[in-house]
């Protein structure tokens, strides 16, 4: 049975006879004029004028005088029909084959054809090529869709050959991209404003997770890989932008789980003079369109869920929800009480646990059987650390969270402007974090000294491509183009690169 060196080594032989004959298999020069959707699709208007395609080899056969070539591009496929009557004599000096070098051509070869757009005597809609150039001599064979390629170790190392056999796998990454495009559109109609801020920070906040550490060689320190874009984000609010936005990757160094990479993009928005239920209203107004114009639907089935985006969200009281699932009270109850109603329900207890973050499991955990769109409101203050307080209740924040398909999928608030109350919430995180809990956050002084200076009040938001993959209803490394992974070498990578050192 022939391996993949063994493929590799035939086609190399062919890409050196293609050189012996004067041939450039990797030119860089192609003249296309239509793409093989659009002469499909648009056959009736077409028929009869020349067009050059240019596409990768799915499909090649020969009878005789006769070849038939399947090639395809980002918008489709359409059959060239070479007739040996008709094509072109070999011509090096322009990279075009004649119908005698058919055979050192391979599927997933590029080519490029130039012919009269008809059918063939069985209907099927065909270039009648004339002239016919190699565009690039692919060394290995791509998996067909007949044979599949489903193995995920390999397709999440091969993306690019995934995406290949796969076709939904990438258009699934078209949605990605519209989802984006979307984001961006409807800010921008309302004058946000979009500022790419650093990814190195000295000091790292704006959520609570563990951060990834590297080192500046130019200054000799260490900096952080951002977990948010929020405090940057809201330096910009101080310095006078009063509609702000960015989005990019942000870096949480924690597990992966179905909703969660160490490496995502997010979005975060700010907007001066705003509070928490101006940022409410707009957002329900947001999900709906970005929705719309990613998907085409409001209506989705995710798992177990159905889910209606386009119906009036319920609010739910964060304390009260609590109390009627666990009998706890959020604001008085102990850490042990706390402790024993994670036991209770089978979650875990760790050596570092506190109340916060105990209490913030026991929602997680109600959260997951929760369809929505369900908007989670009056979230305790001390797991609310950059929230503004509600009004007569310095015990709940103003704070919005949307609970859809048993994920939170954002999370805003009116943003705490008060800097001496700002500096007692970090300290208090900071105690946290010094009591070993590495996830709290940071004392920025920094920042205090910003919010000395003054910034006005303010409405924050962001979401991250959770959202996608959710509605998208995939796994966060399904998700992504390339996703993080152990670095490996398989043995046929080994044999085939022999002269190469391979250090893991």
């Amino acid at each position: 049975m022939a391996t993949l060196k063994d493929f590799r080594d035939e086609r190399l032989r062919k890409l050196d006879r293609l050189k012996e004959l004067g041939f450039n298999p990797y030119p860089a020069e192609s003249h296309r004029t239509h793409m093989t959707g659009d002469i499909v699709a648009g056959f009736e208007k077409l028929q009869g004028e020349t067009a050059t395609v240019a596409g990768r080899i799915v499909a090649i056969r020969k009878f005789g005088k006769l070849a038939f070539i399947v090639v395809k591009d980002v918008s489709g496929q359409v059959q060239l029909y070479l007739n040996e009557a008709d094509v072109a004599e070999r011509e090096e000096a322009t990279n075009r084959l004649g119908i005698a070098d058919l055979p050192l051509l391979d599927t997933g070869d590029f080519i490029e054809a130039t012919g009269t757009i008809d059918k063939s005597q069985s209907g099927e809609i065909s270039i009648f090529v004339k002239d016919l150039r190699i565009l690039t001599k692919s060394l290995r064979p791509m998996p067909s869709a007949t044979e599949g390629f489903t193995n995920k170790e390999e397709r999440m190392r091969r993306r690019y050959v995934d995406m290949n056999v796969n076709t939904d796998v990438r258009e699934r990454f078209v949605r990605r991209s519209k989802f984006w495009q979307a984001t961006r559109e409807f800010l921008n109609a309302r004058d946000f404003v979009e500022v790419n801020v650093p990814v190195l920070e000295h000091t790292t906040g704006g959520a609570d997770a563990n951060p990834f550490v590297t080192h500046m060689d130019a200054l000799d320190q260490d900096f952080y890989l951002r977990i948010s874009h929020e405090l940057p984000l809201k330096r910009l609010i101080g310095a006078g932008f009063e509609k702000v936005y960015d989005v990019g990757p942000r870096f949480r160094n924690e597990n992966y789980s179905d909703e969660h990479l160490p490496e995502h993009v997010a979005m975060e928005w700010y907007w001066a003079y705003a509070n928490w239920q101006d940022g409410r209203q707009m957002m329900e107004e947001m999900y709906k369109d970005v929705l719309q114009k990613t998907f085409g639907t409001l209506q989705f089935s995710l798992g177990k869920f159905e889910v209606d985006m386009s119906k009036e969200w319920e609010i739910w009281d964060y304390a009260t929800v609590i109390k009627e699932h666990y009998n706890i009270d959020v604001f008085n109850s102990t850490l042990d009480e706390v402790k024993q109603a994670l036991l209770d329900n089978k979650l875990e207890v760790e050596k570092t646990e506190n109340r916060a973050r105990g209490i913030d499991k026991l929602w997680k955990n109600l959260r997951k059987n929760v369809a929505g769109p369900v908007w989670l409101v009056n979230t305790p203050t001390f797991i609310s650390p950059l929230a503004k307080t509600n009004p007569g209740d310095d015990q709940t924040v103003q704070r919005f969270q949307p609970v859809i398909a048993g994920s939170e999928l954002g999370n805003g608030f009116s943003e705490l402007n008060d800097p001496l109350d700002q500096l007692a919430r970090f300290q208090e995180q900071q105690g946290m974090r010094d009591n070993g809990d590495e996830e709290a956050m940071m004392l920025d002084i920094d920042y205090i000294e910003m919010l000395e200076y003054g910034m006005p009040p303010a409405c924050g938001w962001g979401y991250s491509e959770r959202v996608f993959w959710i509605f998208e209803g995939v796994p966060a490394r399904e998700g992504v183009p390339f996703p993080q992974l152990r670095l490996d070498y398989d043995e046929t990578t080994r044999s085939i690169y022999s002269d190469v050192t391979f250090e893991l």
